[in-house]
């Protein structure tokens, strides 16, 4: 059976690392209740916190974590591979962690660099939106990969790799809009995400601004909350409510391949055909787009050389030859059957 982590009794507990850490070393910021509890588990479950580590310079560790939101999104498959294989080469060690979707992936970030020592982090997806003190508290180099961020957040305070969301979900929405599209419906993230599903949903709203169409909110969907994000089952679900909704639309632009994927599946239950009913398309270049039937029209992210950007930026980091980079690789527009014009 494999060793429980702190990661495992803080979901046991229904609370954040960073309290459990708070009750095992006693710190008086958390309330005896709260303790007593997390020691129970503790006790029940045999876990011995790892102590030694702490005690560890951190020199004698060569790790790297990669904390990834949304581990069974294909996407990432690729960057993953080339991660591992591109810290390897470097002679370090790579630790993959999963973090939830309701977790705080700055708090796991924080235990992780206690219990591994670790040199550097990659943080994967997710809805990235921490505060300035919140990234503080990282004492170790981090690159942020495939997530764009707004304009609010200060570029000097860190790294990424990413595309322009705004900008190649503008460019699939243009596309659209020329192909004679006037009711674009989207399939987006909600609306409190202000990384990558602002970025997109925002492309989005420009592009019909341009060609002087109105915003219908009745086609503007967010994910379901309850079925996990940018899957082929949450496109599935809420292109099935589009479409009970009744309000008329001729394409569907999702801000992934997945939701993309599941909401064709929607349509032809529903008895209609894409192209010919409803134009979809999606976002990222996954491989069963080009391999589904209709293939489908996407925005193709260059997988590899974003991940090897990731790589090369956090190491240059480690070696203090940067305080901070960001770079941003162009998309392609790959159209494909499951788009056509609007006759």
């Amino acid at each position: 059976m494999a060793s429980i982590t702190i990661i495992d009794i803080a979901k046991m507990c229904g609370v954040g690392v960073t309290t459990v850490s708070r009750a095992i070393n006693n710190h008086p910021d958390i309330s005896e209740e709260t303790k007593a509890m997390i020691m129970q588990v503790i006790k029940d479950n045999h876990y011995v916190p790892n102590n030694s580590a702490r005690n560890l310079k951190r020199s004698a560790s060569k790790t790297i974590a990669v904390l990834i939101k949304g581990i069974t999104n294909p996407f990432f498959n690729r960057m993953i591979q080339v991660f591992e294989k591109e810290i390897q080469r470097k002679k370090y060690s790579f630790i993959l962690q999963h973090v939830d979707e309701n977790q705080d992936e700055i708090e796991v970030a924080i235990e992780l660099e206690k219990e591994k020592r670790l040199k550097g982090i990659v943080f994967l997806g997710g809805n990235f939106s921490h505060s300035k003190e919140k990234l503080d508290q990282l004492t170790v180099p981090f690159v942020l990969s495939t997530i764009g961020m707004t304009p609010e957040y200060d570029p000097s305070e860190y790294s990424s790799v990413s595309v322009d969301d705004y900008k190649e979900s503008y460019k699939m929405v243009d596309y659209l809009c020329n192909q004679g599209h006037r009711k674009i419906a989207i399939i987006t993230a909600s609306m409190d995400d202000v990384s990558i599903g602002k970025l997109r949903y925002e492309g989005y709203k420009q592009a019909l601004e341009d060609h002087e169409l109105p915003l219908n909110e009745k086609l503007v969907y967010s994910m379901k909350e309850n079925i996990e994000s940018y899957s082929m089952e949450n496109g599935y679900a809420v292109t099935k409510e589009l479409l009970d909704s009744g309000e008329e639309f001729t394409a569907l632009f999702a801000v992934s391949d997945s939701l993309a994927v599941g909401a064709c599946k929607a349509i032809f239950e529903s008895g209609k055909s894409v192209p010919d009913d409803y134009s979809v398309a999606g976002f990222d270049g996954l491989d069963i787009t080009y391999y589904y039937n209709p293939s489908i029209t996407t925005i193709r992210q260059p997988v590899e050389e974003i991940a090897e950007e990731t790589i090369r930026i956090l190491f240059d980091l480690i070696n203090k030859k940067i305080t901070h980079a960001h770079k941003t690789f162009p998309a392609e527009l790959m159209i494909r059957e499951s788009t056509t014009a609007r006759k």
